[in-house]
């Protein structure tokens, strides 16, 4: 024990590790190494990027403790995806960041209060609490996979309790009781798709096409098209971390909290897409939301009359931009995950849209399909996008809807995808 593996050593780590440390940083500070050994932690230092090289042996990791200090999240995505990865793994983590605002809940099994921390430096978080965060998340992975006795949460909710109780002679009432909570769920998802826009604002000069698909009963995105007034339109895709419930009762949130326009008396002002994301996210991180506390987004706001676009981003993947004669073009504008940093600023660019030209907003789950983020090349356009580049929007979003039904993945990389697409004509 008290052992720490270099950066350089990113293999997956043999035995069961306590604390994997990632970091773009080349070692960790003395004092977090220092408690590290006084507690007798066995640690591996690893880069932000190099995370998927260990999942094959996740279940010999106690807990993950991401140094996030310094990194520009507005152009850095990398650790959204890190803490998606992480939340999909069941790993407690301890996120250390640029500020230290209030401990919130971490997406560990254990519920705790102080198992999550933002801090501004390594220097502003007590070392007691961070060995608190650590020695919480350790307790219950240890429990699962070592034999040392820990005292799990209990259940917070009688559907909880009930789901867990065994039937004494017949797994009929335990059926019964499964029935009723997946046809609950189901309930849930219609319920969640009533918050969808009912019709889109098709007209002789605009086209568009939307896909909705949940991993599971509910999604974690959310989206909308709607028209502010004669002359604009407004929509976004928004993506709560992981999926399922939580993250679904999180876009229902968003939903109510993403606001389009100002009324005052019998005037209205139209927000531009910076302010819409800047007031969501002072929302989110007012709430002070636990467990799937973040989330991403992208807001467009058209000008049908004009054809301009305005458009603003917090942590979302860029919206690509097809124009006929043209490789596909990502519309980049800075910004960060929403909830994380309270005081977060976020940018806007416009772009002249023209006939022809066809937008396409997409979540997360459909990266395999849009494209990626490589080490060495940069984003690349994936295939199947670029075999559709000059197809009408419908049958873009058509056809990559289907692909994703049909492709051939692993289960635990499945992920909510929705698709928004327009066309100018």
């Amino acid at each position: 024990m008290g052992q720490t593996k270099s950066a350089g050593n990113a293999t997956a780590p043999e035995g069961f590790i306590d604390v994997v440390y990632l970091s773009d940083k080349p070692q960790m500070s003395p004092e977090i190494r220092r408690l590290f050994r006084q507690k007798k932690l066995t640690c591996h230092l690893l880069p932000l990027d190099r995370y998927n090289d260990i999942r094959a042996r996740i279940d010999r990791i106690g807990t993950v403790l991401v140094d996030a200090e310094g990194l520009d999240i507005s152009q850095d995505q990398r650790l959204g995806r890190v803490l998606e990865a992480l939340e999909r793994d069941n790993i407690g983590i301890v996120l250390l960041t640029q500020r230290i605002k209030r401990p919130v809940r971490s997406f560990s099994i254990v519920s705790s209060e102080t198992s999550f921390s933002m801090a501004s430096s390594v220097d502003s978080i007590s070392l007691d609490d961070l060995w608190a965060s650590i020695s919480v998340n350790l307790a219950q992975r240890k429990h699962q996979h070592s034999g040392i006795t820990s005292k799990p949460p209990g259940p917070t909710s009688l559907s909880e309790r009930l789901w867990d109780k065994k039937p004494g002679s017949s797994s009929e009432t335990h059926g019964s009781f499964v029935d009723s909570v997946k046809e609950q769920l189901r309930l849930a998802g219609l319920v969640q798709r009533d918050f969808l826009p009912a019709q889109l604002p098709n007209s002789d000069d605009l086209q568009w096409a939307v896909t909705f698909l949940p991993a599971e009963w509910v999604s974690g995105d959310i989206y909308d098209v709607a028209r502010i007034d004669e002359q604009h339109i407004g929509f976004y895709i928004a993506d709560a971390v992981g999926h399922s419930m939580p993250a679904a009762l999180l876009t229902m949130f968003i939903k109510q909290a993403l606001v389009m326009r100002q009324t005052i008396e019998k005037n209205y002002r139209i927000f531009s897409p910076a302010e819409v994301l800047k007031n969501l996210n002072q929302k989110m991180a007012g709430q002070k939301l636990s467990g799937y506390q973040f989330a991403t987004c992208c807001y467009c706001l058209l000008n049908v009359k004009t054809r301009q676009l305005t458009f603003a981003r917090g942590g979302h993947p860029y919206p690509i931009l097809l124009r006929e004669g043209q490789p596909p073009q990502q519309l980049q504008a800075r910004g960060s995950l929403l909830g994380v940093f309270e005081n977060a600023e976020f940018t806007q660019e416009t772009v002249q849209l023209q006939a022809g030209d066809r937008l396409l907003l997409y979540s997360d789950g459909a990266e395999l399909l849009v494209g990626r983020l490589h080490d060495k090349e940069g984003f690349r356009f994936a295939e199947e996008l670029m075999a559709l580049k000059d197809c009408p929007i419908t049958e873009i979003v058509d056809r990559l809807t289907e692909l994703a039904r049909t492709r051939d993945i692993d289960p635990a990389e499945v992920d909510d995808l929705t698709l928004v697409g327009l066309e100018i004509h």
